[in-house]
């Protein structure tokens, strides 16, 4: 299967430091990839990067057979890229409904009635739809991620970038999430996904890369690069040696 997003080569410094070390990778469709590494190490300004928040010192992008590496965020989130943050980001004063509402129109470009089709139908799938009129700003953190998901998915995307979704949910929390994006990338949507929470990780992504001061350290099979000697000195503060 071809890729639906490519990197080759991509680099981007701010001064003396260097947050995307000649970044190469490809994700092919239907994929879901893993992308760990410590704090700090340029995993979410890859992200800033992929989706045009951040533009690239040198490299290239390409993402559904087209090359994107000068198009900005907009346009790609209207090519199909649609990511979550770190920290919900929802519109506080709004409702759940009105939130779906601004990607579905914003992002997938949809109006009226097929504009609310789609967020019923999303909000449904997210486990959402019993709370669409309820103000986005009132909900628990696990319900303000799952509107993150609902936001992202109703602008129609060919591709989905998690950023550290599990982070600061408990146990049985983050189960239930994983189990969304489970169902999500069963679905067929291509996923990368950022995350410290590695078990929730390993539980959905087919394959798995490391980044370290901007640089890919490793990739593969997601046990085997967990179990790499390398990745447990550089990501779980184990000695090689040990």
């Amino acid at each position: 299967m071809t890729d639906i997003l490519r990197l080759d080569g991509v680099t981007k410094a701010f001064g003396a430091v260097t947050v995307a070390d000649g970044l190469t990778y490809g994700l092919r469709g239907g994929e879901a990839l893993g992308v760990i590494g410590p704090n700090g190490a340029g995993k979410t300004s890859m992200f800033n990067l992929v989706t045009g928040t951040l533009s690239a010192d040198a490299g290239s992008i390409s993402f559904d057979g087209r090359d994107v590496t000068k198009a900005g965020a907009a346009a790609r989130c209207r090519a199909g890229m649609a990511r979550s943050f770190q920290v919900p980001q929802p519109f506080g004063g709004m409702t759940v409904f009105e939130n779906a509402m601004v990607a579905a129109t914003q992002g997938a470009d949809l109006s009226g009635r097929d504009a609310e089709a789609l967020c019923l139908d999303v909000l449904d799938q997210t486990g959402l739809l019993d709370r669409a009129n309820q103000a986005a700003g009132s909900l628990r953190l696990l319900d303000r991620k799952r509107l993150e998901l609902t936001r992202a998915l109703c602008a129609k995307p060919k591709l989905l970038l998690l950023d550290e979704i599990a982070g600061g949910l408990t146990e049985s929390e983050c189960g239930s999430l994983v189990d969304l994006v489970r169902r999500i990338h069963a679905n067929g949507m291509s996923i990368i996904w950022i995350e410290h929470v590695v078990h929730a990780l390993l539980a959905v992504v087919e394959r798995l890369i490391v980044i370290d001061f901007g640089r890919k350290i490793s990739e593969g099979d997601p046990k085997e690069v967990m179990a790499s000697p390398k990745v447990r000195e550089i990501y779980l503060g184990i000695e090689a040696d040990a």
